[in-house]
């Protein structure tokens, strides 16, 4: 009984941040008729009002992001063509970001290395665990079974912390820059509390995927002791 308790709390740890953000969503993504413009016209005004005007905003297939190579806002289509409280919302967030790229705000620069460090080092981790098995049926030693082990799950476990440390940069862009925005000029009173959750949900899901990467970690250990 303990275990199946402890294994349906792993689950709700791990899958829980990722349900929520996207229920929270989902629930916000109706459209409204006093929102005046959609979240991609909202992106576009703001950009232009904060002199972003080289910014481009784009409708995107792969989640709402900002990209500081590119200097492109993408939103996904229901995000970009709708005026829901979460297609403004994540538009603003997503202009936070932008507005932290034109600022030339210390986190974001971390945090755009961090993310490609992330991307790299999971590849490497993958690859890692993959071939592992081959090596110790050549080699026929356990030590290098052990190290490639530990270095395939030191790979993954860094892809995680790497996501968790960039959390402040998202906060930042939610609740520093979207939400007094959004309340001084562009959402009424009525919907502060609606856009306090979505921006909260915006942030959290870099939680979901560090959480994700470290139920990847249990995972491989599970397998490997089989």
């Amino acid at each position: 009984m303990h275990i199946i308790l402890l294994i349906l709390l792993l689950i709700a740890l791990i899958f829980g941040p990722q349900w929520w953000a996207n229920y929270t969503f989902k629930r916000y993504a109706k459209k409204q008729d006093h929102i005046p413009g959609t979240g991609g016209e909202l992106a576009r005004h703001l950009l232009d009002r904060f002199e972003m005007k080289e910014v481009q905003v784009e409708i995107t297939e792969q989640g709402d992001h900002y990209d500081p190579e590119a200097k492109t806002v993408r939103l996904t289509e229901n995000n970009y063509n709708d005026n829901s409280l979460t297609a403004v919302a994540v538009a603003a967030h997503e202009v936070g970001h932008a507005i932290q790229h034109h600022n030339n705000e210390a986190k974001l620069i971390l945090r755009t290395r961090l993310v490609k460090i992330a991307e790299k080092v999971a590849k490497l981790g993958t690859i890692i665990m993959v071939v592992m098995p081959l090596v110790m049926l050549i080699t026929r030693s356990p030590i290098a079974g052990i190290l490639l082990t530990l270095a395939g799950l030191g790979s993954i476990a860094g892809s995680a912390v790497i996501h968790l440390v960039t959390l402040p940069v998202e906060w930042d862009a939610s609740f520093s820059k979207a939400l007094p925005i959004l309340k001084q000029d562009y959402i009424q009173t009525q919907d502060h509390v609606a856009v306090e959750r979505i921006l909260k949900a915006a942030a959290l899901t870099y939680v979901a995927a560090s959480l994700a990467s470290i139920f990847n970690i249990w995972r491989w250990i599970v397998l490997l002791r089989r």
